[in-house]
C-alpha cells in the first residue's frame, strides 16, 4: 500500500467522524427526508425470537455482592485479559445483560425503549449475542439476548467454542478462557429510519455507552472484561446465523472471573512499554 493510499484511507475515516455539513463533499444539498419524516413504517423495537430454547433470566440483583462505592468502581475499572476460569453465576450474567441492554420502559405506542444505556433517539439499534463457555445453568454454545423478555434463547449448543472465538476475534487467543464472550450486532435500519444518512456515526458513539456500562458492571462484581474492535465481521456474524447486511457483528467483549494473583500475567500484555 502506497503512502497516498494510506492518506486517502485516513482521510475517509476522518470524514466519517465529521458531520455531513463539515465534510469536503457534503452528501446532501437539501430536500433529503428520512423514512420517519416520510411516515414509512417504523422497524420493530426488538428482534423476533430466532426459534431456539428460551431461558428466563433471574433478576434478584440485590442478592449479588455488588460494590456500592462508585468511586471505587470507577477507579478499579480496567481492561482484563487474564481469566481464572472459575464458573460464573447465572445471576451475574443476567445482571451484566440488564446493565448493558436492559429495558426500563417503553415510550409511546411502542415508539422507543428506555434502557439502562443512552442511545441517540432511543433507537437502540443493537442486539447482544453470547458465546457461553462456563456459566452456571447454561449449556455451552451460542445465545441471543431478548431484552423485552429478559431471556436468553439458545441458537446452537456447542461443546468447544475455542476455535470459533479465536477466528472471530482475529486470533486473540486469551479470549478463549473467558466465561462468556459478548458479541454486539447492529441492525442499521433501526437508526436509519429516523436519522437516515446521519445515523451511522452516532450509532458507533452509542455502542461505546454499552461497553462502558459493561466495564462498570463487571467492576462492581469483581469480574473482568476487555472490549474488542478487532474482529472478523463475517466469521462473527456467521456464528450467530446473521445475514451480514441487515444485521452484523461489529463489537465484542470477553468477560471472565479474575484474580489479583494474576496481575503479573496481566502486566505482560504491556511488556512492550518497558522494552521501548
Amino acid at each position: 500500500m502506497t503512502d497516498n493510499e494510506i492518506k486517502e484511507l485516513i482521510s475517509r475515516g476522518r470524514n466519517f467522524m465529521k458531520m455531513p455539513s463539515e465534510m469536503e463533499e457534503a452528501p446532501v444539498e437539501g430536500g433529503y427526508m428520512t423514512d420517519q419524516t416520510l411516515r414509512k413504517p417504523q422497524p420493530p423495537l426488538f428482534k423476533a425470537p430466532m426459534g431456539g430454547e428460551v431461558f428466563k433470566l433471574p433478576d434478584n440483583y440485590r442478592d449479588l455482592p455488588l460494590k456500592k462505592d462508585i468511586l471505587e468502581i470507577l477507579y478499579k475499572r480496567k481492561s482484563s485479559r487474564v481469566y481464572t476460569e472459575e464458573k460464573m453465576g447465572l445471576l451475574e450474567l443476567s445482571y451484566l445483560l440488564w446493565a448493558t441492554q436492559g429495558v426500563k420502559s417503553i415510550r409511546g405506542n411502542n415508539y422507543a425503549t428506555l434502557r439502562t444505556v443512552a442511545c441517540g433517539g432511543a433507537r437502540h439499534e443493537f442486539e447482544c449475542y453470547l458465546a457461553v463457555n462456563n456459566v452456571e445453568g447454561l449449556k455451552s454454545g451460542y445465545y441471543h439476548y431478548m431484552p423485552d423478555r429478559h431471556s436468553l434463547e439458545l441458537i446452537e449448543e456447542k461443546e468447544d467454542l475455542s476455535k470459533d472465538i479465536s477466528i472471530s476475534l482475529c486470533e486473540q487467543n486469551w479470549a478463549k478462557k473467558a466465561n462468556v464472550v459478548f458479541y454486539y450486532s447492529v441492525i442499521p435500519y433501526r437508526a436509519e429510519w429516523r436519522y437516515g444518512i446521519w445515523s451511522h456515526r452516532v450509532a458507533l458513539i452509542d455502542a461505546g455507552h454499552i461497553t462502558q456500562n459493561l466495564y462498570i458492571a463487571c467492576s462492581s462484581l469483581n469480574l473482568g472484561t476487555c472490549a474488542i474492535a478487532a474482529l472478523e465481521t463475517p466469521a462473527s456474524s456467521e456464528m450467530f446465523k446473521l445475514d451480514g447486511e441487515e444485521e452484523f457483528i461489529f463489537y465484542a467483549a470477553p468477560v471472565g472471573t479474575i484474580s489479583e494473583d494474576n496481575q503479573e500475567e496481566e502486566d505482560a500484555f504491556y511488556a512492550f512499554l518497558k522494552e521501548e
